[in-house]
This record gives C-alpha cells, structure tokens and sequence, in this order.
C-alpha cells in the first residue's frame, strides 16, 4: 500500500510540474467549467432575489465543479485508442496510477486558477458560509471527487468497444448537469421528484456537498446523503473492475 501510495504521489507530482508548461490552456479549462455554476447562480439570483442560499449554494457548487472534475476520456481513452495502453500494462504498477495522477493535478490546478473567481464571488454576493458546514462538507466532498471519478472512469473505458467514448462521457457530462444539481439544486426539485433526485448518483458527485453548505441539512438527511454516496462509490467500484477484466481481455484479443 505504501509503494502505492508513493507511485501515486509520484505520478501526480509529475502531472503538476508538467501543466505548468500549458498555464494558459488551464486557465481555458477552469473557465470552461466555471460557465455552468456562474450561470446558474445568475438565473437562479434572478429567479430568488434577496436569497443567500441561492449564492452559498452555487459557489460552494463551483468548487464542487473544479475539485471533482474528470478528464479520463482524454487521459485515459486516447491512450487505448493510440496504443500507449499497451505500453501501461508492461509497467510494474496498476494502470489506473497515471489516470489518477493525471486527475487530482488537474483538480488541484483547476481549484488554484479559480480560486480568485470564487473569492470575488463569495465579496460581491450574499453569500453566507458557516465553518461547521464547511467541515461536514469536506467528507462529502472527497467522496464525490471519488465518486466523479469512478464514474467517468468507467464512461471511459467504453473506449475498449467503440470509438466514441468522448460522446458516451459527454453523455454521462449531460445526466450530471441535469441531475446533479447544476442545472436545478435537488432541493428546488418537485416534490414528487425529490427522492429520486437524492437516491441517484449524480447529486452524490456534485451537488450534495454543496447542499450541506447552503442548507444546513438535519441530520438524518446529512447520513442518508453519506450513505448514497458510499454505496455508489461500491457500485460503481465494481463496476469498473469488471469492465476493466472484460476490456483488457478484448484488447489483448485483438492484438492490443
């Protein structure tokens, strides 16, 4: 576990010193996906004048964004679809290191590009952030990141069987827009809908943790959002390794 560890570390590392050289490019890329949140907290500010929450939820919603936001079709895919995976599977280390190295650095370097954004947001807005909630929100948060992760992770691996991962990714970037909270905070949602908001993965990769920040959510509700979000994060673990085997199966078939 600790080679693990290390190599992981490594591997980051590596990724952060390497985007230095691409500053510009990553600006572009926090920007990008600042759009959605900004938008939000714009229409919904218009839609609930005067409302704190609104503001609290949609800037706790843009860190959500850049700290859980995955690339995997880029740096996982387009190494299958090159052949560079075959080079990964002759290493003496899990393949998934260099994707998840590759991650958290974009993460952290998305967080540190936006981080200007989100303090002249929280100045100019109403805004209202209480430390108990940012601490109950930091678990939810890492899990999320997970979650995010895995999910993507697993979009990506289509690329074993099609050559439109970016699309089938892009389809999974769609369903977390529309019902992980960005589009309309799952508390907004009908009543009828509500449930199903909260019971499906996509509020636990992205907007639950900002929830907790806004809404000072009871107790229960606070569990029953950790435990959605444990239970996907088992679902879709064994969902990756099980098409991870069947995928690397293929690809070696073929002569990969």
């Amino acid at each position: 576990m600790r080679r693990l560890l290390i190599l992981l570390l490594t591997a980051t590392w590596r990724q952060i010193l390497q985007w230095l050289a691409w500053r510009s490019f990553l600006l572009t890329m926090a920007i990008n996906q600042a759009i959605v949140p900004l938008l939000g907290l714009t229409i919904w500010s218009v839609a609930l004048p005067g409302s704190p929450a609104i503001s609290t939820y949609y800037i706790a919603l843009l860190v959500c964004q850049l700290l859980t936001v995955s690339y995997e079709q880029h740096t996982f895919s387009n190494g299958i679809y090159a052949g560079a995976l075959s080079h990964d599977l002759l290493k003496p280390q899990p393949v998934v290191l260099g994707p998840l190295g590759a991650n958290i650095a974009l993460r952290l370097w998305h967080f540190v590009v936006g981080l200007p954004l989100i303090l002249l947001l929280e100045l100019f807005t109403h805004a209202h952030f209480v430390l108990l909630d940012i601490l109950l929100a930091i678990p939810a948060l890492l899990l999320a990141a997970t979650l995010r992760f895995l999910f993507t992770y697993l979009l990506s691996l289509s690329a074993f069987w099609t050559e439109q991962a970016h699309g089938v990714v892009g389809f999974g970037e769609t369903l977390l827009f529309l019902l992980g909270g960005s589009a309309i905070p799952i508390p907004l949602f009908p009543v009828s809908l509500r449930s199903l908001g909260e019971a499906l993965p996509f509020r636990a990769m992205l907007g639950f943790p900002a929830e907790i920040v806004s809404d000072h959510l009871a107790s229960q509700s606070l569990l029953l959002g950790y435990g959605w979000q444990l239970i996907w994060i088992l679902v879709f673990l064994l969902a990756v390794i099980l098409a991870w085997q069947a995928g690397v199966r293929r690809y070696t078939a073929i002569g990969g």
